[in-house]
């Protein structure tokens, strides 16, 4: 399961999606995961798993919502 069917299903929610995206965006050196179902997702680890977020994130200049968009992304498309 990835983490966009999880959120279709509702076993993750907005709150904890936007929790956990901000978490990481404000030190992305402190683990971060966001709890689905009976399982978890690693936020570094679907970030570096996911080639556009990492080129997002190193580019000068991006906004804070293409961050949060990107970082979204990644989550989403991250194994559960």
């Amino acid at each position: 399961m990835t983490g966009g069917e999880a959120y279709k299903q509702k076993l993750l929610t907005d709150d904890a999606l936007d929790a956990a995206i901000g978490a990481y965006l404000a030190d992305p050196s402190k683990p971060v995961a966001v709890e689905v179902g009976k399982g978890s997702i690693d936020v570094a680890a679907a970030v570096m798993a996911h080639a556009y977020t990492v080129e997002v994130l190193a580019r000068e200049g991006v906004t804070g919502p293409q961050q949060r968009n990107a970082v979204k992304t990644a989550i989403l498309l991250a194994t559960v």
